[in-house]
């Protein structure tokens, strides 16, 4: 297995972040396997997702209507509704796998490997990124 740590920062915002050109370097050349894309952090998840063409705003505003950042939240320090961000892992899970096909992440036309964050008190995030191969 090969494995690296990518360090990102999102800012001090809501934040849909593509990882698409650091994943497609990260198996470049590296032939077929699967690549898992991790992020070790309980208020941050992976998404694939079309992004460019307003679907990341929407998925924002989505998630801003199923988790408002509000006071409802029983997990309550930071920012206000920052309990929402602790949920949100549920309904955007902080891992995806995508399959690679000759040294490239094998996504559809409009598919995007991308960090979603709702925690605007933490602007540093950490992903993992793993290849796995058949080392016949």
């Amino acid at each position: 297995m090969k494995s690296t740590v990518l360090n990102v920062r999102t800012g001090g915002s809501e934040v849909v972040f593509d990882l698409t050109p650091q994943c497609a370097a990260f198996v470049d050349g590296a032939g077929d396997g699967l690549l898992n894309i991790f992020v070790p952090h309980a208020t941050a998840g992976i998404a694939i997702i079309e992004l460019g063409a307003g679907s990341d705003d929407d998925l924002l505003a989505a998630l801003r209507d199923l988790l408002p950042a509000d006071d409802r939240w029983r997990h309550a320090h930071g920012a206000r509704g920052h309990g929402r961000s602790h949920v949100m892992p549920a309904l955007v899970p902080p891992y995806a796998t995508v399959p690679v096909l000759a040294g490239r992440p094998a996504l559809g036309t409009w598919q995007s490997i991308a960090l979603v964050d709702l925690n605007v008190d933490n602007p540093d995030r950490q992903v993992r990124l793993s290849f796995l191969t058949d080392a016949r």
